[in-house]
């Protein structure tokens, strides 16, 4: 009896692993794994000027400064890519404060009767975009990025804070903003900026012959619906030289010298002039 049970026992424990494993079935294969999608590169403006520095001599009239730039990793089609990035160029120059007056009639005079004092104007404001900027974004996108001659950064300083309500401070600075473009300081050019193919831009600004001499700062925009994706900031720096850089530095440097020398020069050119004319008629 115990010779049956033997091998019975050692049948029974050689064909156990073998039915559970037949029972677990066979092992499932390891599931693939995948790569993440890589992210999607963002757009990128660069931009640079045509000239960093310019002279300014007694012959100044004028200059004109080309912006131009692209757009890296850019996402717009090739076939219709017009109209899928708007980029707008604001060239700023240094502000300075700036006093504004109004005149009134009394007693059939004008005279000055109130003023207002803004503490920090640009001396030179333009913009060229590529289309009008009323069109490229809101209101609050442009204010918060001092895009526009209405979101212009103008704070009255002094007492005009709170001794004019908010229309009349209103009134004198658009009033700035008038003279201003009046004599061509604050230029708008809705289609200045022209996309040549797909990611490429260019831009002419125009500098007047009155131009302020000082650092200008030129800021690029890349807007996409509505909003600013990137931006670029470059620097054109204007100053004086040869004779008109002597005689600044002499009228700030000497004042009192500079005011006796013109007067005595204005005088010397009087008595010139008399004297040749009395010639004349004798």
């Amino acid at each position: 009896m115990r010779g049956l049970l033997l091998p019975l026992l050692l049948l029974l424990a050689c064909g156990l692993p073998a039915a559970a494993q037949d029972a677990a079935g066979p092992r499932s294969a390891p599931r693939p794994t995948f790569a993440p999608t890589p992210p999607v590169p963002q757009e990128k403006v660069e931009a640079d000027i045509s000239t960093r520095t310019l002279e300014v001599t007694t012959g100044f009239t004028g200059h004109e400064i080309i912006v131009f730039g692209s757009v890296d990793n850019s996402q717009a089609p090739r076939e219709q890519y017009a109209g899928y990035y708007d980029v707008v160029v604001v060239v700023e120059g240094t502000p300075f404060p700036i006093v504004v007056r109004r005149k009134s009639d009394v007693a059939g005079v004008w005279v000055n009767t109130s003023s207002v004092t803004f503490g920090s104007v640009p001396s030179y404001y333009a913009i060229a975009s590529t289309r009008p900027i009323e069109q490229v974004a809101g209101p609050g996108v442009l204010e918060r990025h001092a895009i526009g001659l209405q979101h212009i950064k103008m704070t009255p300083s002094g007492a005009a804070r709170s001794g004019f309500k908010d229309y009349e401070v209103a009134a004198f600075r658009s009033a700035v903003i008038r003279l201003k473009k009046k004599d061509n300081l604050y230029v708008l050019a809705p289609n200045g900026v022209e996309f040549v193919g797909r990611s490429l831009f260019r831009s002419t600004i125009a500098l007047p012959a009155n131009v302020p001499v000082g650092p200008l700062v030129a800021r690029t925009y890349l807007f996409r619906n509505g909003e600013v994706i990137s931006a670029h900031i470059a620097r054109v720096t204007l100053h004086r030289t040869g004779v008109e850089w002597l005689v600044h530095n002499f009228a700030f440097v000497y004042p009192m010298s500079y005011g006796l020398i013109a007067v005595l020069i204005a005088v010397g050119c009087g008595l010139l002039a008399s004297a040749y004319f009395r010639r004349q008629t004798a």
